[in-house]
């Protein structure tokens, strides 16, 4: 059961200054952290953007979500980041797991360098790299993230896992790859012309999302998912062919809003804590 979060290029459009955008990028990064979201895919909407398009919305993501000891490895210096600093902390709660040896927590790290005997250096956060071997199913090079299993401190006690990297993944991808995925679960388009959200409905849903997982999707400020696709707001109950059809609802879940605009971070905070509520 996975979730994905789908947000436009155009996010930041109405952003005064790069400080701003930035700000706004990070508090959408911490709603998905909230909520654990397995996935952040931002999708192209061209016709949206203004000043800061996807590029600078997909890496203050990116590294939004990257450990921050691994971000001045990753990134080093560049324009997108400058106001970095004004990112509020993800504070994303380490995944654990246990096996014959015990239980540790899972860790990203990244290979800074490649030694011999199938042996690698591995920055994950501790006080110095460590020495790992890597497993013989792995083919890992210098640069490249890997999964850490950290079993003890005191003495350093880690290993190599061949799993997918913990944490939120952030990627740049069409609307209709996204919403193809196998791993999809129920597709779900958030807008304040979709059928609203009540609690009799609410029962019924959460007990899909939590069996199927979910992937909901989100506008832009002043631009919202049905004029990104062209569609007359009225008929989005009637919807049945075309890119549209691929969502399984279209959902208002903020149906007594008090405001004329929703921004994209509030409408994720509103939609994901209705609809990660346990079924049971």
């Amino acid at each position: 059961m996975t979730v994905s979060i789908l947000v436009p290029s155009s996010l930041v459009r109405e952003a005064e200054d790069k400080r701003e955008a930035t700000r706004k990028v990070g508090y959408v990064a911490r709603a998905a952290t909230v909520f654990r979201a397995d996935r952040l895919v931002v999708f192209p909407d061209g016709e949206g953007e203004r000043k800061w398009g996807g590029g600078f919305v997909e890496t203050v993501l990116k590294y939004a979500a990257t450990p921050p000891y691994l971000r001045k490895e990753v990134f080093g210096k560049r324009d997108e980041l400058e106001y970095a600093g004004v990112l509020p902390p993800l504070r994303a709660v380490s995944r654990t797991g246990s096996e014959s040896e015990g239980s540790g927590s899972l860790r990203q790290g990244i290979v800074t360098e490649v030694g011999p005997e199938g042996r690698v250096r591995v920055n994950c956060g501790l006080q110095h790299p460590i020495s790992l071997v890597v497993p013989s199913n792995m083919t890992v090079g210098e640069g490249e993230r890997v999964t850490v299993r950290i079993s003890s401190r005191r003495p350093v006690r880690a290993k190599l896992m061949d799993d997918p990297l913990p944490g939120l993944t952030v990627r740049r991808m069409n609307l209709s790859a996204a919403l193809d995925r196998d791993d999809a679960g129920v597709r779900i388009a958030t807008s304040r012309y979709g059928e609203e959200l009540s609690v009799a409905r609410l029962d019924e849903l959460v007990a899909r999302t939590d069996r199927d997982g979910m992937t909901v999707a989100f506008g832009s400020p002043g631009r919202g998912l049905p004029e990104m696709f062209g569609i007359d707001p009225e008929r989005l109950p009637a919807v049945e062919s075309g890119a549209p059809s691929r969502f399984d609802l279209w959902l208002n879940t903020v149906p007594n809003q008090g405001s004329e605009v929703v921004r994209t971070e509030e409408a994720m905070f509103a939609s994901l804590a209705c609809l990660t509520l346990n079924s049971e």
